[in-house]
């Protein structure tokens, strides 16, 4: 009688948790469908983010200067030429008489680099521009792989729902049957008593579920940049390719890896820079041509005059530090960079070698077998050869098995978006 009372207060105790429980489900239910996005393929998630994401487009944003200085490196000359005139009036007193006598003088300077600057600045603005360029690729890339992982946790926790609520299903059914044999007199109260807690248990995990797929799917709509009212719905697989590639394929593809792309290409930019500033040591070179008419006279004259400055005091000493030291930075951080991908890239196929080799266990050996037992112990159980202990306990272990290979499943995917994000590795899918 003891046992009776103590699994009657469980049963209405998980009774109250489920309705607590419930609440936030009862809000989300009050969306309306039409809110509700059409399921939306990885191929369509990337296209989103490639138009909306805020931090691609802000990569991108970067190519108009450099576009812009480009252009400018590449002009006939760095300076512009200038152009000056001069009026001038005398006035003179003869016999009395006031003769004003007016003459103009008109002149052109133009400043020439002398030490190659011109072309070193161009070959940095190049460079430069190379960088910006491999710089949206590597965002782009990094989006990829950040909408793949957001999209593959999703889909995981549709699955796992899926799965969940076959389960349920399962149990809610045993607890009917259950329920029919108490009535009988055939089981006793504490069975029926089991059976309801279990089949609460079961809708409690699945109510959690649909509560962390919500906050998924809004993760997901915020990297997609889609209107707050849509909550997308993801359509996929979560299978891998699995032989496309080897460890020696991923380390000879982490040299085309944009982001290393970018820090080489910065290098050759602050390289530049660098003999620029030495370059300026050198003074310029400017001409000028004046034409005009002397006051007075009706002579034209033409005057062409050079002027240089005299490089004594200042030899543009801080300009070379401060370009030295960003090309130091700039070839520490790269080689840096090197090394620790290829570090990454070899972890990384370390675990992705021991997922597949769990995800194979686990379907052609493990799962298998446990829906087997589940599949005899459901006749078994309709047969009376078992109680509802044994039933629950396989049933339990079925769900665990899944619950195991999902798990599995989702966590190689992951992988090996990272793994091909760190190797800058072009994935057939990726390809769009």
């Amino acid at each position: 009688m003891q046992f009776v009372t103590i699994f009657r207060n469980l049963r209405v105790g998980m009774r109250l948790m489920r309705r607590l429980i419930g609440v936030p489900f009862l809000f989300a239910s009050l969306i309306p469908l039409s809110a509700l996005s059409a399921p939306l393929t990885l191929e369509q998630a990337w296209q989103q983010a490639e138009q909306a994401n805020p931090l691609l487009r802000a990569t991108q944003a970067n190519l108009a200067a450099a576009q812009g200085e480009l252009s400018d490196a590449g002009a006939l000359l760095w300076n512009n030429p200038q152009i000056s005139t001069e009026r001038r009036s005398l006035n003179v007193s003869q016999t009395g008489q006031s003769i004003n006598n007016k003459d103009g003088v008109s002149g052109l300077s133009q400043t020439f680099e002398i030490a190659g600057q011109q072309g070193i600045r161009q070959r940095a603005a190049e460079k430069n521009f190379a960088a910006i360029q491999e710089s949206i690729a590597e965002t782009k890339r990094q989006v990829h792989a950040d909408v793949e992982q957001r999209f593959v946790r999703v889909l995981s926790l549709q699955l796992r729902i899926q799965t969940e609520e076959s389960t349920l299903k399962l149990i809610e059914d045993a607890a009917k049957a259950v329920g029919k044999r108490v009535a009988a007199g055939e089981d006793s109260r504490l069975d029926g008593n089991l059976a309801n807690v279990e089949a609460e248990r079961a809708q409690n995990q699945v109510s959690i579920l649909r509560e962390q797929l919500v906050q998924a799917c809004v993760d997901l709509s915020a990297l997609l940049q889609m209107p707050p009212d849509q909550i997308p719905e993801v359509t996929g697989s979560l299978d891998v390719d699995i032989s496309s590639y080897t460890l020696g394929d991923l380390l000879a593809s982490v040299a085309r890896r944009p982001l290393l792309n970018v820090l080489d290409y910065r290098e050759g930019a602050a390289r530049g820079r660098v003999e620029l500033e030495r370059a300026s040591i050198y003074p310029d070179v400017t001409l000028s041509l004046r034409y005009g008419r002397e006051l007075g006279v009706d002579n034209k004259v033409a005057s062409l005059s050079v002027s240089l400055p005299i490089p004594l005091f200042r030899r543009n000493a801080a300009g070379i530090g401060r370009a030295e030291t960003d090309f130091t930075q700039a070839e520490i951080e790269k080689q840096a960079a090197s090394r620790d991908v290829r570090v990454q890239v070899v972890a990384l196929w370390g675990r992705f070698s021991n997922l597949k080799d769990r995800v194979k266990r686990l379907k052609e050996s493990v799962l298998p077998s446990l829906e087997e037992n589940q599949h005899l112990s459901s006749i078994s159980f309709r047969e009376g050869e078992i109680g509802l202990l044994q039933l629950l306990l396989v049933n339990r272990q079925v769900l665990d098995g899944q619950r195991d290979l999902l798990d599995a499943r989702t966590e190689l995917r992951l992988t090996q978006v990272t793994l091909e994000a760190a190797a800058g590795w072009q994935p057939a899918r990726d390809m769009h």
